[in-house]
């Protein structure tokens, strides 16, 4: 994974942009891309920081999190209730999800899961 531009040089580049030097002109002389120096000077010009953004990590589970009390109770009530029957159950909720956002949610726990449809009963043998 890349790792974010140094503070120093992204005081350099903002102090060139600001001094009026073109965008281009300056990615060229600190070996960065425009976009970059674009995208710094706005940042700049909103917040007030240099500091990189935070990279990485689930942005998405917040949703499915919030959930998460009623999710358990319905895997502890019916064992074999399919990933599918789950997203059906989230969605009466007002959470639209696909299972394999919810086989995320149980993994984090430790929770394995069945993904399918349980088999009929075998007529010759049990199982």
């Amino acid at each position: 994974m890349t790792r974010p531009y140094s503070i120093d040089l992204r005081e350099r580049v903002l102090a060139c942009v600001e001094s009026g030097e073109p965008t281009r002109s300056v990615a060229d002389q600190f070996g960065v891309s425009p976009s970059f120096v674009s995208k710094l000077h706005t940042r700049y010009r909103l917040t007030r920081s240099l500091a990189p953004e935070p990279q990485g990590g689930d942005r998405r589970s917040g949703g499915i999190e919030a959930h998460a009390d009623w999710l358990l109770e319905q895997v502890a009530a019916v064992p074999d209730m399919t990933l599918a029957e789950l997203c059906e159950g989230l969605q009466q909720r007002g959470l639209q999800t696909v299972p394999s956002t919810v086989w995320r949610f149980l993994d984090r726990r430790g929770l394995t899961y069945k993904k399918r449809p349980r088999m009929p009963a075998s007529r010759t043998a049990p199982m």
